[in-house]
């Protein structure tokens, strides 16, 4: 193997480059686009980029928040929440929501965006997009570091108890991902990517 010029750091001591590589390293990641609703009746949209699936039975996904943030608020207050897929078609909408509001102010009527009540959880899904999980809660970790000092983090899970799927998005009884060209996080302040089919490709494991 051939010997690579490293730029190798430690983070506590900063990393030495223009932007954080972090985030930009460990991506794409998918986009934890949460509706929630507060003990008021307030619904709230927000994105989170730290975000992905964790179990198959029970299947729960999760976030973090880098702040205690209303959205984990809502979620710890009503114990619900809706992720909805963020595709290319969204991408402006799905951005606008991350403004900062006040929590009686909806970002779905900032983004233009439909509220449908969920089945089984009090909080809506957006209309507009191709798939939503609407989730129960199952725990709210303060994340912590190798020293057990607490993060000002905090991992949301949920168990997905009902899934909405455009039905263009399956064919012969399989979803095709890249037909919702969903949208995925990467670094800086706005890098994104999103998922063609020709970008697609197999691999079968080997047992």
């Amino acid at each position: 193997m051939t010997s690579k010029d490293l730029h190798s750091y430690e983070p506590k001591n900063g990393h030495g480059l223009k932007h954080d590589p972090f985030n930009a390293i460990i991506a794409p990641r998918p986009i934890g686009w949460i509706s929630s609703r507060d003990g008021k009746g307030n619904v709230n949209l927000a994105p989170y980029s730290f975000f992905n699936g964790f179990c198959y039975t029970p299947p729960i996904i999760g976030f973090s928040s880098t702040s205690w943030k209303d959205t984990v608020q809502n979620v710890k207050d009503t114990g619900e929440f809706v992720w909805n897929l963020a595709t290319l078609d969204l991408a402006k909408h799905m951005n606008a929501t991350a403004a900062h509001v006040a929590p009686d102010v909806s970002e779905f009527q900032i983004a233009g965006l439909t509220a449908v009540p969920g089945k089984l959880v009090n909080v809506p899904r957006v209309a507009e997009s191709p798939v939503s999980f609407e989730c129960k809660l199952t725990q709210i970790i303060q994340l912590q570091g190798a020293n057990g000092e607490k993060a000002n983090a905090w991992l949301t899970l949920g168990e997905v108890v009902a899934v909405h799927i455009d039905k263009a998005m399956i064919k012969d009884g399989v979803y095709i991902t890249a037909l919702a060209r969903p949208i995925v996080r990467a670094g800086r302040r706005g890098d994104y990517f999103t998922v063609k089919p020709e970008d697609m490709f197999e691999m079968i494991r080997p047992d």
